[in-house]
């Protein structure tokens, strides 16, 4: 079974708290408003938002999927860092045995912030590692992240 891993940052022109408020802490619920044509609608299923806590993204048909669950296994809000798994949905069963994400938000000097992403994963057998999806994974993910920060802009007195 091969696993891999990817990297990413994004650069954003509002403070990292907000960003990680809305994109990371509270995505289930702003995924809808931010990016309608793919989220319909989210739901925390267990927990409180906090580490262990288990929320599902409903997609429009523009997925290729129907919903993915995810698992929050560690959140640090001073530290503006978050890990989470794919526990159900999405490649999951089909071509991914395993998948987590790593977010860490940090402040820019002289404002903004930056996001420092690392995505590892583990394919099923006889799944082979795509160049191609790795790049739309990331070209999907600074989208999403894109729009979160656009809501932001165009309000900003939300996640204070």
């Amino acid at each position: 079974m091969a696993s891999g891993s990817w990297t990413l940052e994004i650069e954003f022109s509002v403070q990292a708290s907000r960003i990680f408020k809305a994109a990371v802490l509270d995505w289930h619920s702003l995924a809808p408003k931010a990016v309608p044509e793919f989220v319909v609608s989210g739901v925390v299923l267990e927990g409180e938002g906090g580490a262990g806590s288990v929320r599902q993204l409903n997609f429009s048909p523009a997925i290729p999927f129907g919903y993915v669950k995810e698992r929050l296994d560690f959140v640090d809000v001073d530290k503006l860092e978050c890990k989470q798994t794919l526990v159900e949905g999405g490649h999951i069963g089909s071509k991914l045995e395993t998948a987590s994400t790593h977010f860490k938000f940090e402040p820019k000097a002289g404002g903004g912030s930056v996001l420092k992403v690392v995505s590892t994963y583990k394919f099923l057998p006889g799944v082979e590692d795509n160049e191609g999806e790795i790049v739309k994974s990331k070209e999907t993910l600074t989208g999403i992240m894109k729009a979160a920060e656009a809501y932001l802009v165009a309000n900003p007195s939300a996640y204070p």
